[in-house]
């Protein structure tokens, strides 16, 4: 009797350790789903204000400077040749250029109940003809209100009332980690949804210096672009841009213009049809350590002035090559690119406290915003040198020569320098100084010449990290060059 006992007390406790251990397996993965969100209820209260975009463009080929196989016209084969493997420009029998239709797709969302649409100005740019495709399957054709290319965002319209409208947030109050959200069109295929986090905040891209774009690793793919990336409110914090790829698919990386400039630009395009920035008139580069260390910094932050543009705001306010520009209106400036965001969404005529660094010195100076010139294309281009009067400083390990008038081009009026014949291993190569660099300052001195050069380097301490501004194709640049013991 015992040992039924026994038997039925150990079968109780097995059975009630079981149920347990169910029960916490049961409650942890209910609490790991409630962890996640549940995006089902956000894309049904808003994918309807979300639109499908297609544009036709008239496109003319143009013709053939040469013909491809080489044969003169009405020569043997010539009629065969020119089929088959010469025009593929597309014209018909009688020479002249064929047009044909060349499509595109995107996405879009609305804005408001009265028809205004927001895209990407490159979804739309050179279209004669957009259609914009509802949820409810209603299309209509869109007219541009402004387009602005700096930022790629574009505003339609269309002639609809009470349309549904998307809830526009507040870009700045989001956050690192946060869970995002996109619909689009990617491919063509309709109110396709895709979800991720907000990987990174103020990103700068190569070819997009004024917008601090948002990173997410939403799936982004050709046809979102133009398209709304929402937050867990349902409101939309970005419109769908770019996306990094060696593929052309999506890879892990994708970029969104934050709301706050969007609508920025939505406001402008509608008062007056185009936009304006606030513009200083330099060129920028990265401080490296060894920058901070040759302008006596305690740490690698802020945007060096490379270059001063004449008659610029800067210009006009004494900003200075060489200067470490560190904080613009209060804000500290990490990067290089973090500053033209920042100047670019400032009030023009706005004078702005700008804290600097100057020779190892703090000092402030107020700057008069100026407006962005629509051509802002600062490159320079040097030309071939005539290796005359050529001399070696065996101090850097490079040969220099003095500048023909037509490297003078390349420069500002009134500054000089030296041009770099080659450079052999030695403090020179170490910093980064190539042949067909144009050095102009050194040291916060002046090149005037050869022989100002000469005795600049010959006045350089051992040790000591020194800063080298050159001018090159792309531009003006600073490098930091060091003098070692044993060199």
């Amino acid at each position: 009797m015992r040992n039924l006992v026994t038997i039925k007390a150990g079968a109780f406790i097995v059975f009630t350790l079981m149920l347990l251990a169910a029960t916490i397996n049961s409650s942890w993965a209910t609490e790991n789903r409630l962890g996640l969100p549940d995006f089902t209820g956000l894309v049904e209260t808003h994918s309807a204000a979300v639109v499908n975009i297609s544009t036709s463009q008239k496109v003319t080929h143009r013709e053939q400077p040469e013909r491809p196989h080489g044969l003169p016209p009405g020569a043997p084969f010539d009629d065969f040749l020119q089929r088959f493997f010469g025009d593929k420009e597309g014209r018909g029998g009688d020479g002249r250029p064929d047009l044909f239709d060349a499509k595109s797709l995107g996405s879009g969302f609305i804005i408001s109940k009265d028809g205004y649409v927001l895209t990407n100005n490159h979804v739309i740019k050179e279209a004669d003809e957009i259609i914009v495709r509802l949820s409810d399957r209603r299309e209509f054709v869109a007219e541009v209100i402004g387009m602005d290319k700096r930022s790629d965002v574009a505003l339609l319209k269309i002639d609809a009332d009470d349309l549904p409208i998307v809830k526009i947030g507040d870009s700045n109050a989001l956050k690192v980690g946060e869970w995002v959200l996109a619909i689009g069109s990617p491919f063509g295929f309709d109110h396709t949804v895709t979800a991720g986090i907000v990987s990174a905040k103020g990103r700068s891209l190569p070819s997009e210096n004024y917008v601090p774009f948002i990173q997410t690793d939403v799936a982004i793919n050709p046809g979102n672009s133009g398209g709304p990336l929402f937050n867990l409110d349902g409101e939309v914090i970005g419109i769908n841009s770019q996306i990094y790829s060696r593929t052309g698919g999506f890879m892990g990386l994708s970029f969104a213009i934050p709301m706050d400039m969007a609508m920025n630009v939505v406001d402008q395009l509608k008062d007056s049809g185009r936009v304006t920035r606030g513009w200083f008139g330099i060129l920028i580069q990265d401080v490296t350590r060894e920058l901070a260390e040759s302008f006596e910094m305690e740490k690698p932050i802020g945007a060096l002035v490379a270059k001063v543009i004449a008659e610029s705001p800067a210009e006009a306010a004494g900003i200075k090559i060489g200067d470490v520009i560190v904080a613009f209106n209060g804000q500290e400036v990490v990067s290089s690119s973090a500053l033209p965001p920042m100047v670019g969404s400032t009030r023009v005529g706005e004078t702005i406290e700008t804290k600097i660094v100057r020779e190892g010195k703090s000092i402030v100076i107020g700057v008069e915003i100026g407006e962005l010139p629509l051509d802002d294309d600062l490159k320079r281009s040097t030309a071939a040198n005539d290796p005359n009067n050529e001399v070696e400083i065996e101090r850097l390990m490079l040969i220099v020569s003095a500048l023909e008038e037509v490297q003078k081009e390349a420069l500002e009026e009134g500054k000089s320098g030296v041009y770099v014949d080659s450079v052999g291993r030695g403090p020179a190569a170490h910093a980064g100084l190539r042949k067909g660099d144009i050095i102009v300052m050194m040291d916060n001195q002046n090149i005037e010449g050869i022989k100002d050069f000469k005795t600049i380097v010959k006045g350089l301490k051992e040790g000591r990290s020194v800063p080298v501004l050159v001018q090159r194709r792309s531009g003006p640049v600073f490098l930091a060059l060091k003098i070692m013991d044993n060199e």
